[in-house]
């Protein structure tokens, strides 16, 4: 007799959650049958990878990174070996806009700590006074175990400027919303692993690059395939075989009768033997309130804040030379956007021969505008960027209001206190980004660990059956 698995959300965590769960049953020998439920009318969540008159244009990510193996992984897997792909040669391959002009980001900084000092002393993004001040993170005392809002905790090892003019821009093209108020140990507990054990993150940090230096395949740190990210989507979709898709089925609420468990959508009801809930926070929250009270409170805990990408076609004869892939706004330059991304050059074949795409990210309050105004203000910043009033020939704007999960301080305590509460109800599991990393890599790892749990459970509660 077959088991039943509904997976909620068509992300790539649920998607990821569905493949794994199938490949998990094929090897245990279970009749797994599984239903996807999408809200929307498209899979691949904020993976949205469009094809526009020989542009190819991404509206959420578009790249993932090589040291977190598990997006790589699964592309591996589903037969797209030959369509990953990296970025072209770029050195410097980011900068960093302040007082009106593009300075490159310091060679050999780990996440936003330098491991090189001759770099941090050369350049200009931070002065003579603020290098001084960052020294004195080779001497300070060691804060008090526990967690801080990343902004706080830069501030006071490193100071103001490292923030304001290094880690807020990098940081906040990451996590998108206040940058300030990231969870330390949520976002970042490497960094606070490195003051606990060296008592300094700028030692620390050197004493890291000589023990190992980053994972670059080829110079690249950053993958994505061909065609764009929507490759992968299209791959996990084919790569199902009992799996059952539903688009526009919004699920409302959870019910567990016994062991089967209920799954209410509009205008209906599913029976379940095991659940994956792989929708954002807020809507887990709902669909839980009655089933997990006690998780339906954290869940709500988890903050989101809105995103969007505006990317615009330019006739290359009409657009300044750029270097490097693009350009991140310094904390205090005023620009909306968090920064712009110059698509021609950072991949092949992102738009045709004679044409240049730029593709701006904007988060929180400036991403709340309508299409038009996100238009009109991320034009408005490019041009003081490159200094020109150019005009694009196209232009594309994705919009992701609630896009964002926010790791705010006391992350990790919410996301312990939702394990907990589940771990009082077999057969249910969480996975996405708003739990243990935002990153596509995470995500997927969390998608496809959820999935693998699924068919644990299913195996051994079917196994306990046949006794």
């Amino acid at each position: 007799m077959a088991v039943r698995l509904v997976v909620v959300g068509g992300g790539l965590a649920g998607l990821s959650a569905a493949y794994a769960a199938e490949r998990a049953a094929r090897e245990a020998g279970l009749d797994l049958r599984v239903a996807l439920l999408e809200a929307s009318t498209r899979l691949g969540g904020k993976v949205q990878t469009a094809h526009s008159d020989r542009f190819v244009l991404e509206g959420g990510p578009d790249a993932v990174v090589r040291y977190k193996p598990w997006a790589l992984e699964l592309m591996r897997e589903l037969g797209l070996e030959e369509r990953i792909t990296g970025t072209q040669p770029a050195k410097p391959a980011a900068f960093i806009y302040l007082r009106g002009k593009a300075h490159p980001i310091p060679e050999g900084l780990n996440v936003v700590v330098p491991s090189r000092l001759g770099p941090l002393l050369r350049t200009p993004l931070v002065s003579l006074p603020g290098k001084l001040r960052a020294a004195r993170d080779l001497w300070m005392r060691r804060a008090p175990r526990g967690d801080e809002p990343f902004g706080a905790f830069i501030t006071r090892r490193l100071g103001r400027e490292v923030w304001e003019n290094l880690a807020a821009p990098l940081v906040g093209g990451i996590y998108g919303g206040d940058p300030y108020q990231l969870s330390t140990l949520a976002a970042f507990p490497q960094l606070k692993a490195l003051e606990d054990k060296y008592g300094s993150l700028i030692r620390g940090s050197l004493a890291m690059m000589r023990q190992r230096k980053a994972s670059r395949e080829g110079g690249s740190l950053f993958a994505s395939l061909k065609g764009g990210l929507g490759e992968l989507v299209t791959a996990l979709r084919n790569a199902l075989e009992k799996t059952d898709l539903a688009l526009g089925v919004r699920v409302t609420r959870l019910e567990r009768t016994g062991t089967v468990w209920r799954v209410y959508v509009e205008g209906g009801v599913l029976e379940a033997d095991a659940v994956v809930f792989a929708a954002p926070a807020f809507a887990a929250a709902k669909a839980l309130a009655e089933v997990a009270p006690r998780a339906a409170e954290a869940l709500r805990g988890i903050p989101y804040g809105d995103a969007a990408t505006v990317s615009f076609a330019f006739p290359a004869d009409q657009f300044p030379a750029t270097q490097g892939h693009g350009i991140l706004a310094a904390a205090r330059e005023g620009l909306a956007v968090r920064g712009f991304t110059w698509v021609d050059r950072k991949w092949n074949d992102r738009a045709p021969e004679g044409y240049r795409l730029v593709r701006a990210y904007l988060s929180g309050e400036a991403a709340r505008q309508s299409e038009e105004e996100l238009a009109r203000a991320a034009l408005a910043d490019l041009r003081k960027v490159v200094g020109r009033s150019v005009n694009p020939e196209r232009t594309w704007v994705f919009r992701w209001p609630r896009g964002m999960p926010q790791y705010t301080v006391g992350h990790l305590e919410r996301v312990q206190e939702i394990e907990a509460a589940l771990s009082e109800l077999p057969g249910l599991y969480l996975a996405g980004a708003a739990y243990r990393g935002v990153g596509l890599p995470e995500v997927i790892r969390d998608g496809r660990a959820a999935g693998v749990s699924a068919v644990t459970y299913l195996t051994g509660k079917t196994h306990s059956s046949a006794r």
